[in-house]
């Protein structure tokens, strides 16, 4: 397949593969989650099964116009409704989860259950977010922005491999990984995680994470910009183009997300890696593209 270079090529992929893929939308109650998944009807890659709200939901034309490809299941409470959901996935009817009107917390109390849930044992949760940011010529994918606060090495080493996944599923053969930090050189007296990334580097030479190139530690500017990389005479095999980028922690991975959609105005997309199917779970200031975006990505990870 050719390299899907942003949302827009997503799309369009995904609606001439002619497959739609089953999503279980908890509490869609709020307009941005009713547009996205409207949105992702008419596009052809989705059918929606809304779990709870129902009462909000049925009446309104643009779902009645997609009948058949709605379902609907009644819960009594948000609570039950998120267990319906993820019951739906873990019983194979379901090939994405995705997040409504419902706080966080009560969602994932569901995913993460040991008994009912869909984190199969000895599984990482990981975020993933992929990005289309003015001036970059590609997507940009990184993790994680959302759910680990500092990654071990194991999680570390899933991370690379969720997100060397994702990138080939985008038509990205051999994608270039970069294990971020503030420098180029190995710390262990103040960042001991970057004795780790040689392991992980040496890894992917071995063909652990399938075909990939990971280097590190790189900062961001000579992962992304082959003129610092030159300037600062650094031999890098991501060559300043890398096509996902993996955060020591959460603080640098979140900073780096509200950074390029507040100042750079990046398109993004996230889902959760790790569990038996892909989960969108937005925040509640993501916008409706965003959200229907981070719908697309699931589908094509499903």
């Amino acid at each position: 397949m050719e390299t899907i270079r942003n949302f827009d090529q997503l799309v369009s992929h995904l609606s001439q593969l002619g497959q739609r893929k089953k999503v279980a939308v908890v509490c869609a109650s709020d307009d941005s989650t009713q547009y996205a998944v409207a949105r992702a009807l008419k596009e052809g890659f989705i059918e929606a099964i809304f779990v709870g709200c129902r009462e909000e939901i049925e009446h309104k034309p643009e779902f009645q116009e997609m009948s058949a490809y709605v379902s609907y299941v009644d819960a009594a409470d948000r609570d039950e409704a998120a267990q319906k959901a993820v019951a739906l996935v873990r019983e194979g009817k379901a090939d994405v989860l995705m997040k409504g009107l419902i706080n966080t917390d009560n969602l994932l109390h569901a995913v993460l259950n040991k008994e009912h849930g869909i984190l199969p044992k000895g599984q990482v949760l990981t975020h993933i977010t992929a990005a289309c940011i003015p001036g970059y010529p590609k997507m940009l994918f990184f993790t994680d922005a959302a759910v680990i606060p500092y990654p071990t090495q194991e999680q570390r080493v899933e991370q690379v491999k969720y997100v060397a996944g994702l990138c080939r599923s985008f038509g990205i053969a051999e994608p270039k990984i970069s294990l971020i930090h503030c420098s180029e050189k190995v710390g262990g007296k103040f960042f001991p995680f970057t004795e780790g990334y040689i392991d992980i580097i040496n890894s992917g030479k071995r063909g652990d994470f399938g075909p990939c190139v990971i280097d590190g530690p790189l900062d961001l500017k000579t992962s992304c910009c082959k003129e610092s990389l030159v300037k600062k005479g650094i031999d890098s095999p991501l060559e300043g183009e890398a096509d996902a980028l993996v955060f020591p922690d959460i603080e640098a991975g979140n900073v780096f997300y509200k950074t390029i959609t507040l100042f750079c105005g990046a398109e993004t997309a996230g889902v959760l890696a790790g569990t038996m199917a892909p989960v969108v779970l937005p925040s509640r200031s993501d916008s409706k593209i965003c959200k229907f975006c981070s719908l697309a990505l699931a589908a094509i990870n499903s």
